[in-house]
């Protein structure tokens, strides 16, 4: 069951929504049977070898025909830790049995969908959840029950506080709605905060008949002053690609002349098109500009430097000069609801 987005908490009367933390990590479902356990994705791909911890886990905690929807996350030390989740998918077996055991993982189940062989998927959400409730009621770690409430009120305080343990707003489900599978069927709210970057670089249109701009590339300044490739800007119509190429057309950079993203830079500094095992099989050419234009973006989550998903291009800023664009204006929260399912330690 999938989710669409909403700006604000859905209305309605008392109990008739519950509303739980949107976690920030591999959606997956944990499939028992009487022989063994399924890890498997939203793809219908088997997760098991790159989370073995898992799967002999949740074989020995889950009953037999049971399934659980839920979410694979690791927590770290201040929330979870995306980018660990993401060195798991590994065609190395030594490298994923040694990050198992330096950086183990965890499932946050938030539905049951099958108990002893029965397929629970028609009965309610509500009654879905109490039946979710009793069998996990005692469940150690590394299995978890995703905390609840059909308060507004306090689900609205959860979004305030969520960002800061690295979770990713809040979900609500309608009480008396059967699990749909393959439909957008409860929603998500998201945070959804701005930033003004520099435009450090562009990428094109592949095959558009005229120049047309792709995406924006953004950076911010760090504490030292160095500019820092944080993510992109995309999703413009066709008369906003048009209009952008003839914008920043004139800002590009001949190859050669320096730019912050050419050539050797700090330590650590992050720059658009490098090659990863993710990004492998993509287009990375990108062209250099003169690192003088502003843009105000939308974005909803910031994940360690960068931004998590691609953002979305709000407005130009001519009144801002690019070095005062830095990470001091991004919006943080402490942590705090990671302690509540993973213990103090664990939520740093």
């Amino acid at each position: 069951m999938l989710a669409r987005t909403l700006d604000t908490l859905p209305e309605g009367e008392p109990g008739s929504w519950l509303f739980e933390p949107k976690w920030d990590g591999f959606r997956a479902i944990a499939l028992r049977s009487a022989e063994d356990l399924l890890l498997q994705s939203r793809d219908l791909k088997a997760l098991n070898r790159y989370f073995p911890e898992l799967e002999a886990a949740l074989q020995d905690l889950l009953p037999a025909g049971c399934a659980l929807d839920g979410e694979i996350v690791i927590a770290g030390p201040h929330g979870l830790d995306f980018d660990a989740l993401l060195q798991r998918i590994h065609p190395a077996d030594s490298r994923v049995q040694r990050l198992a055991r330096e950086t183990p993982a965890s499932f946050v189940a938030f539905d049951l969908l099958a108990l002893d062989g029965e397929d629970l998927r028609e009965r309610p959400q509500a009654e879905r959840r109490l039946l979710l409730q009793a069998l996990l009621a005692d469940s150690p770690p590394p299995l978890h029950l995703t905390p609840m409430t059909l308060d507004p009120a306090v689900a609205q305080a959860w979004h305030s506080r969520f960002e800061g343990a690295g979770l990713d707003g809040v979900m609500a489900k309608a009480a008396d709605a059967p699990y749909l599978a393959g439909e957008r069927a409860m929603f998500k709210i998201k945070h959804v905060r701005t930033a003004d970057c520099v435009v450090g670089g562009l990428r094109w249109r592949a095959g558009a008949p005229q120049p047309e701009v792709a995406s924006l590339l953004l950076g911010l300044h760090d504490a030292a002053g160095v500019l820092q490739h944080v993510g992109s800007a995309s999703g413009f119509s066709q008369e906003v690609r048009q209009r952008f190429a003839e914008l920043l057309a004139p800002l590009a950079l001949p190859d050669g002349v320096p730019h912050p993203w050419r050539g050797e830079g700090p330590a650590g500094q992050r720059r658009p098109g490098a090659p990863s095992r993710w990004s492998s099989a993509k287009d990375l050419a990108w062209v250099a500009l003169k690192p003088e234009r502003v843009c105000e973006v939308r974005y909803d989550h910031l994940q360690g430097d960068r931004f998590r998903h691609v953002t979305r291009f709000e407005r130009w800023r001519p009144d801002k000069p690019p070095a005062h664009c830095g990470y001091d204006q991004l919006a943080t929260t402490p942590p705090y609801e990671l302690q509540r399912v993973f213990g103090s330690t664990s939520a740093g």
